[in-house]
């Protein structure tokens, strides 16, 4: 992870030690580390529609054309489509770490933007 300070900063200041998060960058990183922690502690034993939710958050928000290169889109993209594969679970850290840079650079490009929480994710 080439932020792991920066993303820690945000993790320590925006993400609730339970539920969402109040603000993008919180939920964001709450979603990598979700998703991180069911695969690589669980082998998405507990997989359910929370974890596509979270998929499709995070890439709604890190495609975004304005912040990201078509190479950064087409990395994360296919990062996402790999984790989407919950049968075989992505056991490395490379992944995880490569959003949560995203997540960073989203951060510095945005901002502190409010998250709506999602009344369909209970994760």
């Amino acid at each position: 992870m080439h932020y792991f300070e920066e993303a820690q900063n945000i993790w320590k200041t925006f993400v609730p030690k339970r539920g969402q998060a109040e603000t993008v960058q919180g939920e964001l990183l709450r979603a990598v580390e979700k998703l991180r922690d069911e695969s690589t502690r669980n082998g998405n034993i507990n997989w359910d529609d929370g974890f596509g939710i979270f998929l499709t958050y995070i890439e709604n928000h890190l495609t975004d054309q304005a912040v990201y290169s078509p190479e950064s889109i087409a990395a994360t993209r296919t990062a996402l489509n790999r984790l989407r594969d919950y049968d075989h679970p992505y056991l490395e850290d490379d992944l995880y770490d490569q959003l949560g840079d995203r997540v960073v650079e989203y951060f510095r490009f945005h901002g502190s933007l409010p998250h709506a929480n999602n009344q369909n994710l209970h994760r």
